[in-house]
């Protein structure tokens, strides 16, 4: 743990690292000194106990993934009726609860933030958020790289005075700025007229959505601040929310810049400093190479997303070809311990194609992208460097991504939304599921076609008392999904050899199977995942893989034993098995 001196030193080698270019000796000396004491003043507690960083996390952990009020009831908050829910039906299934934004916000379902300090009295109150984390852990979002144009801090910077004035990034509109990375086909720059003349602000992903200027410490600051007040109100996840695009430098491409890992890393010391139980995530939707950097040595996040498995794993099972998905999982370093992947394969945003750029080939990613609109789904653009549009994301849910493979066989639908959550369940990492996953929703398309943002289609809202029927009624598929999905993720719990940080070996079983290798930290459990990922039955032979002839192996989903480890079986199609020695 960081005593305040050494606490100290740290914050001026950021600061250094971050303002070198910008700022004095003197000046950064100055900053140190006044961030020190501001820290201290807004974080009053007493010390709080080391904690390890391989404590953080277990095989005991899953994410829920949910908007603040995906759940609905009358006369009732959401925020309240969203503890109700986890409550009675969550309790032993999901430890760590990702509440999407829950502030006052003008766009993007919450991420267009106009004031990080309140939640909107919509959804509830920050005593909401604090009843959850008595049950919980509570991952909430740290909006940095941009706010809502109709905040009071864009206010005051329209104004030319008061709080927030000096936030948010210009740029000469004659710049040359076709280096920029570019996740949106929106204009880089957006016109506005302020008290001081006519301005161009930088929006990298919406007019709506401004970007802060981190060149002024003064933002920094407030970040910090923010940060300090979500850790007094219950938050102990810290979702950093677009961070790769933080930092901007003209002729380049504005995106992962050494600044911005310089700033991830002071955010991780303050937070090891102030909270050493706290986690910090990066959101980062950036081919996987770029995408790992930010673990650092480290010393950034604590979990990073792995992005590039939720397309890789659809196509994996649409086409009955564990090729990429093999290459995937032998191509992404181990995290070290004190770091982990996070694991997912639905979210509130699409399904995102940035992150397997140089992976699958552009023919086979347009195939996966027409089979998706086949399926009902949409594509959301980006504008390339050369100012064309390429697909970003797909936008569709889960389960009606599965509806039909890519030879068109409609056969076994349920069979490949349960395996590609299996398959989740047996990769190194923290496994995340969004609440939708939960209960296999189709489409929104009424929702859909009233706002006409694709991203809707996946953004449908339970009616509380409809919920409960789902869950109640064992002949409807949601019911029938979310109980199979329980009992895996009690199965999991139980087995140490499922910690984020086991060892994974993945194996080399042919096109027809996808399998892995996982191995506890004490090295007393192995579990064998073997997956059939085509629609058609396949014979495996327990011979192409290593089970020790002492041990007694059986299969934890079925809980049979193998009682010949020399002979073949037949997995039926999308069946996986957990052969494990206990």
């Amino acid at each position: 743990m960081l005593d305040s001196k050494s606490f100290s030193i740290r914050l001026e080698q950021h600061l250094v690292k971050i303002y070198g270019g910008v700022k004095t000796t003197k000046e950064i000396k100055q900053v140190s000194n006044d961030l020190l004491e501001f820290i201290e003043s807004k974080f009053s507690k007493n010390p709080p106990k080391f904690l390890n960083n391989v404590s953080k996390w277990s095989e005991k952990d899953t994410i829920l993934i949910s908007y603040p009020n995906s759940i609905v009831e009358n006369k009732r908050k959401p925020l309240s009726t969203l503890k109700k829910f986890l409550d009675k039906h969550c309790m032993n299934m999901v430890s760590i609860i990702h509440i999407l934004p829950f502030f006052p916000s003008s766009s993007d379902q919450g991420f267009s933030v106009k004031d990080y300090y309140s939640v909107d009295k919509n959804f509830g109150s920050w005593d909401d958020i604090k009843r959850i984390s008595q049950k919980f852990s509570v991952m909430g979002d740290v909006v940095l790289n941009h706010g809502s144009s109709k905040s009071k801090w864009f206010e005051n910077f329209l104004n030319g005075s008061g709080p927030g004035s000096k936030y948010f990034l210009t740029a000469d509109k004659n710049l040359d700025l076709s280096t920029v990375t570019r996740p949106r086909t929106s204009d880089l720059l957006s016109k506005v007229d302020t008290a001081n003349g006519e301005k161009y602000v930088w929006c990298t992903f919406s007019e709506d959505q401004v970007d802060y200027d981190f060149e002024n410490f003064e933002v920094l600051k407030e970040f910090i601040s923010i940060i300090i007040f979500y850790l007094e109100n219950g938050i102990s996840v810290f979702r950093f929310d677009a961070v790769a695009f933080l930092w901007k430098k003209i002729g380049t491409g504005c995106v992962n810049l050494p600044e911005t890992h310089e700033i991830v890393r002071l955010f991780r010391t303050i937070l090891d400093y102030l909270a050493p139980s706290a986690i910090l995530v990066t959101e980062t939707n950036t081919p996987a190479r770029e995408n790992v950097t930010y673990f650092g040595n480290a010393n950034e996040a604590h979990w990073i997303y792995n992005f590039s498995l939720p397309p890789i794993l659809i196509y994996t099972v649409l086409k009955g070809d564990s090729s990429y998905l093999e290459k995937l999982t032998m191509s992404l370093p181990p995290a070290q311990l004190g770091a982990s992947y996070l694991n997912f394969v639905a979210s509130h945003d699409g399904i995102g194609l940035r992150p397997i750029e140089g992976m699958m080939s552009k023919s086979e990613i347009n195939k996966l992208i027409n089979k998706m609109k086949n399926n009902g789904g949409e594509i959301s653009y980006r504008i390339n460097k050369d100012n064309k549009e390429s697909p970003y994301e797909i936008n569709i849910s889960l389960f009606d991504a599965m509806q039909e493979t890519l030879n068109g066989n409609e056969d076994f639908h349920f069979d490949r939304f349960l395996c590609i959550h299996i398959i989740m369940l047996s990769l190194e990492g923290v496994p995340a599921f969004y609440i939708h996953s939960l209960f296999g929703t189709k489409n929104d398309k009424n929702l859909y076609s009233k706002t006409n943002k694709k991203r809707d289609l996946n953004r449908h809202v339970f009616e509380i008392d409809n919920l409960k029927r789902i869950i109640d009624d064992e002949n409807n598929h949601g019911s029938f999904i979310f109980y199979k999905l329980k009992n895996l993720i009690a199965i999991r719990k139980k087995q140490t050899a499922f910690h984020p940080n086991a060892v994974q070996f993945t194996l080399h079983l042919g096109k027809n199977f996808y399998g892995v290798w996982r191995q506890s930290l004490d090295k007393s459990q192995s579990i064998f995942c073997i997956t059939n990922v085509t629609d058609e039955n396949r014979e495996f032979s327990l011979m192409d893989i290593n089970l020790i002839g002492f041990d007694q192996w059986r299969d934890l989903i079925s809980n049979k034993t193998l009682s010949d480890i020399h002979s073949k079986i037949t997995l039926k199609p999308y069946q996986t098995i957990w052969v494990s020695n206990k």
